[in-house]
């Protein structure tokens, strides 16, 4: 299972793992752990136990006190309010996790782009720039929270679009010839228009790929925000999905 931008919201967490029980060997992720919502200690506890492999992302380097000057007023704040929450021995973990890509047998996993933690990989003409001999054949990103991706074929770049909003999953054959960027989507804070937890699940033996959707108790979630004092805006913005 490829996992993705959870940012501290346990309760979104909790439904894609209840979800996907029994459907996959291992979780890997593609960073942002902690971040925007109010349960930081619980996500690490289970990210720390749970998964093989991750790459941080910027939110992990900045809620362990790394830079957050580039970050609006709500993300600032949640950052600040995180790295307080923490206890030394999480921010040492966040501090100490590796920066992508990070190559793992065929394929590999980065936050922003192969070749840029900190890039933003939205549209076709992001990734058409990007050196792919430099890439594996399959990469899995995150940082935009939008879920989907690219593949490269004969034809040029085909778009891969993410399930549509009455849809749980889209399965896609991924071809051992061509090559592939795919973004799980968010666990914790979509911004594709679409509220639900996203995640993906990778059969390497099938080559079947699905991206999947799933709803979650975004009220309690929302409630854990406003309880923790945080910006009412990272609440708002988890009913809308964006």
């Amino acid at each position: 299972m490829i996992i993705s931008d959870i940012h501290s919201n346990w309760d979104a967490l909790e439904a894609v793992l209840t979800e996907s029980q029994g459907l996959y060997d291992q979780i890997v992720c593609c960073g942002d752990v902690v971040g925007y919502c109010a349960c930081p200690a619980e996500v690490i506890g289970f990210v720390r136990r749970g998964v093989a492999s991750i790459v941080r992302g910027n939110h992990d380097i900045a809620c362990c006190g790394g830079a957050i000057h580039d970050f609006n007023p709500p993300a600032r704040a949640a950052a600040i309010w995180t790295y307080e929450q923490l206890s030394e021995q999480d921010r040492q973990w966040l501090r100490q996790m590796p920066e992508g890509p990070l190559r793992l047998g065929g394929y590999e996993i980065a936050h922003g782009s192969p070749e840029d933690e900190n890039e933003y990989l939205v549209s076709t003409a992001d990734v058409e720039w990007l050196d792919r001999s430099a890439i594996e054949p399959l990469c899995f990103v995150g940082h935009t929270h939008r879920q989907g991706g690219w593949s490269w074929q004969p034809g040029g770049i085909q778009r891969i679009p993410a399930p549509a909003h009455k849809q749980h999953e889209r399965v896609v054959d991924l071809d051992p010839d061509y090559q592939y960027l795919i973004n799980p989507g968010s666990v914790g804070q979509p911004r594709d228009g679409d509220p639900r937890a996203a995640y993906a699940l990778w059969d390497s033996d099938s080559h079947l790929l699905s991206l999947r959707r799933v709803k979650y108790d975004i009220k309690t979630a929302q409630k854990r925000i406003a309880d923790a004092g945080l910006p009412h805006h990272l609440a708002e913005r988890l009913s809308a999905g964006h």
